[in-house]
């Protein structure tokens, strides 16, 4: 960049356009040095986001619920602006599903939705489990609620398999875990949103365990395992996003696989296709290098021999 820099100036010195006595601020506005200057960053907007959110794959009751908080927060605020009554805007949420079906992934775009609308002051995401938050003595497990509530401080807190903080004998302090939790979201209601997450029934049963915080997380979102349609979609976004294709033999041989692992009990969903598709490109790859010459269509296309799943199919 310097170089490029002290080539323009010359040219221009050569040219009569500046002189020894041109000021930086006067050569930095010329218009032959306009090229060369960093480029502002281009700032992300709330419709950024929302498209971001609806190319998603499937998950049509999640991109039905955002939309719901984002009118309902919109609302609220025109409501105030007229000075009429408004409802607390209470956004820590539970959300329900296996693996793979999205819940991070939505949560990291609904830190950035939430920023966008002037409800967090960052809106980024701090991903946490049981071991990150629960002490092995008495009054550390407050110390380590309070490090990682700092961290997510003007984002979202997000707690995966948040049912295991109810596990465990009395010596336990998972309880202690989730008292502080719920001080944490009291003490700061206007800047931080508390994600608890994990598997449909244990996280039923925790919330039956735990009564009291059912109230303190009233909007609850349940992630559906993808059809076998959807995954394919998925696995050739994934496929796409890397520069790969893949053929028609081998997207039928991926729907066997996911027909195969769907009736098993742990189908992965998108988790299963990514990793499939990331297998397959090792496998092009030692494919590939047993030939003589490779052509770009070569370097593209993911073939029938290259997907591999496990177990028969």
């Amino acid at each position: 960049m310097a170089n490029k820099v002290n080539e323009e100036i010359i040219s221009l010195y050569r040219l009569g356009k500046v002189s020894l006595n041109t000021t930086f601020e006067q050569l930095y506005d010329s218009k032959a040095v306009q090229s060369i200057k960093p480029k502002d960053k281009q700032i992300e907007t709330l419709e950024d986001v929302i498209t971001e959110l609806n190319k998603l794959v499937g998950l049509q009751n999640v991109k039905n619920l955002i939309n719901e908080i984002r009118a309902f927060i919109e609302i609220q605020e025109k409501r105030k602006k007229e000075n009429l009554r408004t409802e607390p805007i209470v956004l820590h949420m539970i959300f329900k599903g296996n693996p793979g079906t999205g819940k991070t992934t939505v949560a990291r775009l609904l830190g950035r939705i939430l920023k966008n609308m002037g409800i967090l002051q960052k809106g980024h995401l701090i991903e946490i489990e049981r071991a990150d938050i629960v002490g092995e003595y008495i009054g550390h497990t407050a110390i380590k609620v309070k490090q990682q509530v700092n961290k997510a401080m003007g984002g979202i807190l997000f707690i995966d398999e948040a049912y295991s903080l109810a596990r465990g004998g009395e010596k336990d302090f998972g309880k202690e875990a989730i008292d502080a939790l719920v001080k944490a979201m009291e003490d700061n209601k206007e800047n931080l949103v508390l994600i608890l997450a994990g598997y449909c029934d244990e996280m039923e049963m925790f919330l039956r365990t735990n009564p009291g915080l059912k109230s303190r997380f009233p909007i609850h979102v349940e992630f559906k395992d993808y059809n076998v349609n959807e995954l394919i979609k998925i696995a050739k976004k994934i496929a796409e996003e890397r520069e790969y294709t893949l053929t028609n033999k081998s997207i039928e041989k991926l729907k066997q696989i996911i027909i195969y692992q769907n009736n098993s009990e742990n189908s992965g969903n998108a988790r299963l296709v990514r990793n499939i598709i990331e297998r397959a490109i090792r496998k092009q790859a030692v494919r590939l290098q047993k030939k003589s010459f490779i052509s770009k269509s070569d370097l593209l296309l993911i073939k029938a021999e290259d997907i591999e799943g496990e177990g028969k199919y």
